[in-house]
């Protein structure tokens, strides 16, 4: 677990690595080609995966140009990777926190497979003093979960989709859980209205960051169009640094539904 700049939580924790989606706009994909890697067993630095499928019970070290040797974080680059042995650190953490598990992967996109979903929320359940923040761009797969009982029904985990444009998947699921929507980068005005947003309790916006040459940059309008919907079902929402410049730092929205005098649904 690593303490987060990420506004909303407190930390991330990534017991899974890597993804598949290919979003040409992700940090996270150029932070493990960045930091990726390990040493083999020619002294050279290598990500290539040496198991049938990309688990390790111990961590893999890597050699930096510095000539110091560390336990490497993405030793397979972005391909998916279970690290068993990070999966007890929420239970070494006594304070409660809020944690974004799996910032660094999809835990829930459709090639990682079920026994891996299932040993992370068995690990969140052994620390039952956090908050648990789950992100997918494959929100089907908590419905398909919840069919076979193994999606934990808690008031500390909290199940989100994330929306950039009008086409995103979110998860419309009629079970009583606590569900948000990571509108980040926003890339188009939703056109969102009355209903919009019924059931999810948080909408998080945030601008795409960083120089990539395709960036867009979103609207006001846009941001308002979403505070009006999410008003209408008294849906917390909490902005991100990066919409400051757009909406001007007097109109920034810090709600958090769990923090004191927050509404409810």
């Amino acid at each position: 677990m690593q303490k987060s700049n990420i506004e909303w939580c407190d930390s991330t924790w990534n017991p899974v690595t890597g993804c598949k989606h290919g979003c040409e706009y992700c940090y996270a994909r150029r932070i493990a080609a960045r930091f990726g890697g390990y040493d083999s067993s020619d002294g050279s630095v290598t990500t290539r995966n040496p198991l049938p499928r990309a688990e390790l019970h111990q961590p893999l070290t890597i050699t930096r140009q510095s000539g110091k040797t560390v336990n490497s974080p993405f030793p397979f680059g972005f391909e998916p990777t279970l690290h068993h042995y990070r999966l007890d650190e929420p239970q070494h953490r006594r304070e409660p926190q809020t944690i974004f598990v799996c910032s660094m992967a999809d835990l829930f996109g459709p090639w990682v497979p079920t026994r891996w979903i299932v040993e992370v929320l068995d690990a969140c359940e052994a620390a039952p003093q956090h908050r648990y923040m789950f992100l997918t761009k494959n929100p089907q797969r908590y419905a398909q979960l919840d069919r076979l009982a193994l999606l934990p029904r808690r008031d500390n985990f909290w199940y989100g989709s994330t929306i950039t444009n009008r086409n995103s998947r979110r998860f419309n699921g009629t079970i009583s859980l606590n569900t948000f929507l990571s509108i980040e980068p926003l890339h188009e005005c939703l056109d969102a209205g009355l209903g919009s947003f019924g059931g999810d309790r948080l909408i998080i916006i945030g601008a795409e960051t960083g120089n990539r040459a395709g960036k867009i940059t979103p609207e006001k309008a846009w941001v308002d169009n979403i505070c009006e919907a999410a008003d209408l079902t008294h849906a917390a929402v909490f902005m991100k640094d990066s919409l400051k410049p757009i909406v001007g730092k007097a109109n920034m929205r810090r709600e958090l539904p769990w923090e004191k005098g927050a509404q409810q649904v």
